[in-house]
């Protein structure tokens, strides 16, 4: 069966640094008829369990710590035995969320995480975050990028924990050296591809944001 691609949105509040915003998140599952890995788990886990179906969900992916794509991991990892897998650089802020409880696995550069007789590859991209990650499915021609990389340039790194020459190398030397055919989905916002980003990295650094 061929994997595909489910988008859920949900809408909360993003908390950090003594600061709340509004947001939007997508949440992202991957799989076929049989078994799904979602990645994120943000706001709100009973849309993402109607989207899952019965479905086997062989992990929840964090792409990073912040709450907004992970307050919901603990709720949903109860209700469907799935394990939840964040980078060990961004338990600082899991245990924001999550003081009393662990991730059940960590993620690390090069891992591979199954679906569907195909495969997640992690790709360690921190500057958002210490720990930020994003995921490579080359068969699909996609990666799931997380609030590293976004339609228009990279995530925010004015906050706690995050740092603009970080994300700038993790772009240029994990993201964008990906076949430019490949379609991005964001953590928030519109899909774009590498090779729509990539020739703006310049204008980034210049920028400086």
């Amino acid at each position: 069966m061929a994997l595909h691609v489910d988008r859920v949105r949900t809408k909360g509040v993003f908390r950090l640094d003594g600061g709340e915003w509004e947001v939007e998140n997508n949440i992202w599952l991957v799989g076929d008829d049989r078994e799904v890995v979602v990645v994120d788990a943000a706001h709100d886990h009973r849309p993402v369990l109607d989207a899952i179906g019965g479905r086997r969900v062989r992990a929840v992916v964090c792409t990073h710590g912040h709450n907004d794509h992970i307050n919901v991991a603990g709720e949903l990892a109860d209700a469907t035995g799935a394990p939840v897998l964040l980078h060990p650089d961004d338990r600082m802020l899991w245990r924001d969320q999550y003081p009393e409880r662990v991730p059940d696995g960590e993620l690390r550069h090069g891992q591979v995480i199954e679906v569907g007789g195909s495969g997640l590859r992690v790709l360690h991209t921190p500057g958002h975050s210490p720990g930020g990650v994003c995921l490579h499915w080359s068969d699909g021609a996609t990666v799931f990028s997380g609030d590293t990389l976004f339609n228009g340039g990279p995530g925010a790194t004015g906050r706690s924990y995050s740092d603009f020459p970080t994300i700038i190398e993790s772009l240029r030397t994990r993201l964008l050296v990906l076949p430019p055919e490949t379609v991005v989905h964001t953590g928030h916002g519109d899909d774009t591809s590498i090779g729509q980003e990539a020739p703006h990295l310049l204008e980034w650094i210049d920028r400086g944001y």
